[in-house]
């Protein structure tokens, strides 16, 4: 094996061809030098340890969404705690709480009903009783249980349709744009999560909400009109990345 080669390459040759240049092998490689994601390709990711299959092409989790899942963990109480992932994807943020914190379980709500089979499927070969994961089909909190979560975890669409020149080609190219783009300035799912989360959340329970750096201040001014409070996290680029809120006393 060629130790020259670049990284995503000797990735793609170890991971999906066990080191074996194969005629496959080469046309996968094409694949990537057209500028497909190299996560696609070789048809999984890893988040935290878990392995995150990507056979119905989800978002590809991102490692700045890692970094703050992890942090968030630690703030998760012992015991019997009731999380939502709210739309999942992947299911990759609750499927990752879940290798790690036994006494948990999880809700996962998508819209997608492709994605919903992604999860099932990530659940599983992730070895998670499924006691533990339940998933729902729902847009948003429509067909999520009325019940009280102790976290709500949400990475939702918040990049601005005007905002679209400064997305990566391959990811305008290969990755689904309902899990990036949104309205309202990319505050459309952001302000929802705001305004109905109090509903399902225990009363201290806490809110994990992810968005785009330049949105923290709109955000800040929606969260002082809201029934919360909290905090803001960066992430491992020193980019402002997620709020991380509270419901007000």
């Amino acid at each position: 094996m060629n130790s020259n080669k670049p990284k995503e390459d000797l990735w793609l040759l170890h991971e999906k061809y066990g080191g074996q240049e194969t005629p496959g092998f080469f046309e996968d490689l094409r694949r990537i030098e057209a500028g497909e994601p190299v996560d696609y390709v070789i048809g999984f990711s890893t988040f935290l340890g878990a392995k995150i299959d990507l056979s119905y092409h989800p978002l590809i989790p991102r490692t700045e969404t890692e970094f703050w899942v992890e942090k968030a963990m630690e703030h998760i109480s012992m015991g019997k705690t009731e999380i939502l992932d709210m739309f999942a994807g992947s299911g990759c943020i609750g499927i990752a709480i879940l290798k790690h914190l036994k006494d948990v379980s999880v809700d996962f709500g998508e819209k997608d009903p492709l994605l919903i089979k992604q999860i099932e499927k990530n659940i599983d070969i992730n070895n998670i009783d499924f006691m533990r994961a339940h998933v729902y089909e729902t847009d948003v909190f429509a067909n999520i249980p009325q019940k009280k979560y102790d976290y709500i975890f949400a990475n939702p669409p918040y990049v601005s349709h005007d905002r679209k020149w400064q997305v990566a080609r391959p990811v305008l190219e290969h990755e689904p744009h309902l899990a990036i783009f949104t309205d309202d300035d990319g505050l459309f799912f952001v302000k929802q999560m705001l305004n109905e989360s109090p509903n399902f959340l225990t009363q201290d329970g806490m809110l994990f909400l992810e968005f785009d750096q330049w949105q923290k201040e709109k955000i800040e001014k929606l969260v002082e009109d809201s029934k919360f409070e909290g905090v803001f996290w960066r992430d491992q680029y020193e980019k402002w990345r997620v709020a991380v809120l509270t419901l007000k006393n």
